[in-house]
């Protein structure tokens, strides 16, 4: 079965495009904002190490298990990188299609600033009208509370907690959150983030 393409897509203050080599100095610069690679709970990529990243993204692309785009701001008659995002841990066969979206981080200059909120409406509108998944879930580190309030604050339901998941680099365990979103409840969760995204 044919692997999922990465997409193009388009808001007034935002657009995801498929990653590329050509946006590595955009996301050097991003990563460096804020020193996000310092938590840690967290896993992005540092300047010395996102060229890396890149290149393992697009590894899972070509592989068909990940879909890697780079979000990029629009906003003030400008175009700045901001942060990358995937569609990863892809299943794609002839009886279904789910999908999760995760490895999302944001320069900090673009967090709180209602980006996150058009980014995954975008990625789940594709998702579940375009590619038509039975569901979209989200994962994150138990002690990410941050991330797990993005995540609520979308409408996504907690499934529960993976223990003792897996080791992180710093080799602490990590209990990974694990969250939801099912085809039925999308056009709910659409209509409530309509409403966020209009206020």
């Amino acid at each position: 079965m044919p692997k999922l393409l990465a997409p193009t897509l388009t808001h007034a203050k935002v657009r995801l495009e498929p990653t590329a080599l050509s946006h590595l100095d955009g996301l050097k610069a991003a990563c460096a904002d804020g020193d996000l690679n310092a938590l840690w709970y967290t896993a992005v990529p540092s300047p010395d190490t996102v060229e890396a990243e890149i290149k393992r993204r697009l590894a899972l692309y070509d592989a068909g298990s990940m879909v890697p785009l780079t979000i990029i701001q629009t906003t003030d008659g400008a175009e700045k990188i901001i942060g990358m995002t995937t569609y990863m841990n892809v299943e794609h066969n002839t009886t279904y299609t789910r999908v999760e979206i995760g490895s999302t981080w944001y320069a900090q200059s673009a967090q709180r600033n209602g980006i996150n909120t058009i980014v995954k409406r975008m990625m789940l509108a594709h998702a579940f009208e375009e590619w038509r998944v039975i569901a979209v879930e989200f994962r994150t580190h138990r002690f990410n509370q941050q991330s797990r309030a993005a995540i609520e604050r979308l409408g996504a339901q907690l499934d529960g907690m993976l223990r003792a998941h897996f080791i992180m680099p710093n080799g602490t365990m990590r209990d990974t959150a694990v969250y939801s979103i099912s085809a039925h409840e999308w056009p709910t969760v659409r209509t409530h983030l309509d409403f966020k995204i209009s206020r």
